[in-house]
């Protein structure tokens, strides 16, 4: 079988053709698929895409799906993984509805679902005020925050506490200052920058190119807006799934969505399949 595993991250497998837009390594193809897909029609029995087409347009999410479409061999499979938007507000009312009646802890699950909902779509740094909330030790409502994001909050956690540990150190002295030379021309070139285009224009451009960096979430989907979108595509059987089921055979051994011991990933997702005719 021929797979496609499409914005694959750090979540790629060596059987998939990987696709990032960001060097991932050996085995993951560098390519912007806002561009198209650079496969000829009816290559791939399978095509996976997880928490990417949030960070579309909603304009580019239908020529994109119509893109998967056509690189999909007849009765091939696609398969989708993203935020579920309907998951997160029941949350968010929940937890509404617990701070106003004034419940113990109630205000760290309120503010939380508050980052969920906003953070992603309208921070103007890295990471955002996510980040910021997982820097904290402790971290108010820890396990209710791993419950959320699963086990990419916990790498996050982990990365950042062994660092400030001091245990993250991990770049040699090579590397450390080849980044010192790149810094210093970063901050040549941002001084040039802000002499011609002065302060204001200088801080709109560095905003634009960080929303144009891929992080920024641009649309949210939920079980209905999903299904429309893949049918409107050409896909049919539309189905949704968990993230260990599949009709993509041998899906579980693939670790994509699930750790080998069962643990999901990305347990605020949403998961739906669907076929071509």
């Amino acid at each position: 079988m021929r797979l496609l595993n499409l914005g694959c991250g750090t979540r790629f497998h060596p059987e998939w053709t990987n696709i990032d837009a960001s060097d991932g390594g050996p085995h993951v193809r560098i390519h912007d698929v806002c561009k198209g897909l650079p496969f000829p029609q009816k290559t791939f029995d399978a095509v996976y895409h997880s928490h990417l087409l949030e960070h579309l347009p909603r304009e580019a999410a239908l020529p994109f799906t119509q893109e998967c479409y056509r690189i999909l061999k007849g009765g091939g499979i696609i398969r989708v993984a993203l935020p579920d938007l309907e998951r997160i507000a029941r949350f968010y009312l929940g937890a509404l509805e617990r701070a106003l009646m004034g419940e113990p802890e109630s205000n760290y699950d309120y503010t939380w679902a508050m980052l969920e909902l906003y953070d992603q779509t309208v921070r103007d740094k890295s990471g955002g005020a996510i980040l910021e909330y997982l820097k904290q030790d402790p971290i108010p409502r820890e396990l209710m925050v791993y419950e959320r994001l699963g086990g990419e909050a916990r790498q996050i956690v982990h990365r950042l506490r062994s660092s400030n540990s001091g245990r993250g150190e991990s770049f040699s002295h090579l590397r450390k200052y080849s980044d010192q030379i790149f810094n210093f021309f970063d901050r040549m070139h941002c001084r040039i920058l802000r002499q011609l285009l002065g302060e204001n224009d200088y801080q709109a451009l560095q905003l634009g190119r960080f929303r144009r960096s891929g992080e920024i979430h641009q649309w949210m989907y939920d079980r209905y807006s999903l299904a429309v979108l893949l049918e409107r595509a050409g896909f049919q059987k539309v189905i949704r799934r968990t993230a260990i089921d599949s009709g993509i055979q041998d899906w579980a051994k693939f670790n994509l969505d699930a750790e080998a011991d069962g643990t999901i990933y990305k347990p605020d997702s949403l998961y739906f399949e669907a076929s071509k005719r």
